[in-house]
C-alpha cells in the first residue's frame, strides 16, 4: 500500500504574525513522491527523465562521508510559488506513532542537521519542476544505524483560514530520507507499561462491558522496525477471552522512539479474573517482546447492592432474634413470678389450717 507524504504546518496568526507549530506525516504504507495537489517533492530522476522511480531517498555512508543527490520540487499550480527548502529529523508521534518531522525552527540533531541544499529559498514558475542538488555530510562521530528524516519544501505564503478568528495555515511537503550509517545494526524491541481500564454497565445486562488496553512500544535499537502486535486475554482456568492482532500499530517505529498505544476491547467479561498479554514481534519474528497485566472484572454496584441486601437481612434476623429472646425472657419471668405468688398463697393457707387445728385442740 502506497503512502502519501503530505505535511501540513498549522500557524496561529495574531496581528498577522505566523508561528510554525510543526509538521506531521500520516501513517500508512511505503513512501512515494509527496504531493498535496499544488506542489510535490520527490527524488530527482536520473539524467533528464521526466519521472523518478525512487520512492524516497535511500542513502548509505560511513562516518565522515559526504553524500550527494538532487531533490525535485514541482509547482503544479497556475501561479509562481516560493519555497523554503530545509532538512528535518523524523520521529514517531508519542500518542499514535505517526511519522512526523521537526519544524524549520526546531533543533535538528540528526540527518536534518547534516543536509545542506544548494538553495534554501526557491521560486518555481507555474507547471514547472526544479531540481536542487544537496549534500549530506555524515559526522565522523555519527552512530551506526538508521537516521530518518526528510527534505522539506515549505510554502512561504500563509493561507488564511475561513472564519472570524485570525488563524492561517502554512503548508509543507517533504520527501523522506532514509540514511543508514555504516556499522553494526542492533535491532531491539520492547513492550512496556501494559495496563487495562475496565468499563462496565452499572447493572449487569444493562449495557456493554468494555476494556481499554494500553501499552508502550519501544524501539531500543539503532534500526527502524515494522512491528506486529498481538493481544491475548485469558480468564480463570486459562479460558481464552481475546486473541487478535492489534490494529493501531505504527507502520514503522524509528530508532530510539517509543509510542503509547491503546486498543478497545468490546465484550470484555463482566465477572472474571483476567490476564492480558501484549506481544510484539519484528524482523520477521526474530525480535520478540511481551508484557502482561491483570485485572478483576466485577460488577461492583451489583455486588454492593447484594451486600447491602445481605446486611439488611442479617440486621433484621438479629433484631428478630433479640425480640424473640426478650419476649421469651419476659414470659419466663412472668411464669416465675406467678409460681412464686402461688407458693406464697399455699404457704398462707397451710398456716391458717395449722392455726385452726391448734385452736380446736385447746
Amino acid at each position: 500500500m502506497d503512502r502519501r507524504r503530505t505535511w501540513t504546518v498549522p500557524l496561529a496568526l495574531l496581528a498577522l504574525v505566523a508561528a510554525a507549530l510543526g509538521i506531521l506525516v500520516g501513517a500508512g504504507g511505503p513512501a512515494r513522491a509527496a504531493d498535496n495537489g499544488r506542489w510535490s517533492v520527490f527524488p530527482a530522476p536520473a539524467g533528464h527523465g521526466k519521472a523518478s522511480d525512487r520512492q524516497y531517498f535511500y542513502l548509505e555512508g560511513d562516518p565522515g562521508t559526504v553524500l550527494k543527490d538532487k531533490v525535485s520540487v514541482s509547482n503544479l499550480s497556475s501561479e509562481p510559488m516560493t519555497f523554503r527548502i530545509y532538512g528535518a529529523d523524523a520521529y514517531n508521534t508519542p500518542r499514535d506513532g505517526g511519522f512526523a518531522v521537526r519544524g524549520e525552527q526546531e533543533r535538528q540533531t540528526g540527518v536534518g542537521a547534516w543536509v545542506a541544499p544548494a538553495k534554501d529559498r526557491l521560486t518555481v514558475p507555474p507547471r514547472t519542476r526544479a531540481d536542487i542538488p544537496f549534500t549530506v555530510t555524515v559526522p565522523r562521530d555519527a552512530t551506526p544505524g538508521d537516521h530518518p528524516g526528510a527534505l522539506v519544501a515549505l510554502d512561504t505564503e500563509v493561507d488564511k483560514a475561513k472564519g472570524s478568528v485570525a488563524i492561517g495555515v502554512r503548508r509543507a511537503v517533504g520527501a523522506r530520507i532514509h540514511l543508514r550509517v555504516g556499522g553494526p545494526a542492533l535491532p531491539a524491541l520492547a513492550v512496556e507499561d501494559v495496563g487495562v481500564g475496565h468499563g462496565r454497565p452499572l447493572l449487569p445486562g444493562t449495557g456493554e462491558s468494555t476494556a481499554t488496553l494500553r501499552y508502550t512500544l519501544v524501539n531500543r535499537g539503532n534500526v527502524s522496525l515494522r512491528p506486529h502486535v498481538t493481544l491475548r486475554a485469558q480468564g480463570l482456568f486459562g479460558r481464552t477471552l481475546l486473541q487478535r492482532t492489534a490494529s493501531r500499530v505504527p507502520f514503522e517505529l524509528l530508532p530510539g522512539q517509543k509510542v503509547r498505544l491503546t486498543e478497545r476491547w468490546a465484550g470484555a467479561p463482566r465477572l472474571d479474573h483476567v490476564n492480558v498479554r501484549v506481544t510484539a514481534t519484528a524482523d520477521r519474528g526474530r525480535l520478540r517482546s511481551g508484557a502482561s497485566a491483570s485485572f478483576l472484572a466485577v460488577p461492583w454496584l451489583a455486588v454492593g447492592l447484594l451486600l447491602a441486601g445481605l446486611a439488611g437481612a442479617g440486621a433484621w434476623l438479629v433484631l428478630r432474634h433479640r425480640a424473640r429472646h426478650t419476649a421469651a425472657g419476659e414470659e419466663e419471668a412472668a411464669d416465675t413470678a406467678g409460681e412464686r405468688d402461688r407458693g406464697e398463697e399455699g404457704e398462707g393457707e397451710a398456716g391458717a389450717v395449722e392455726a385452726a387445728s391448734g385452736s380446736g385442740t385447746a
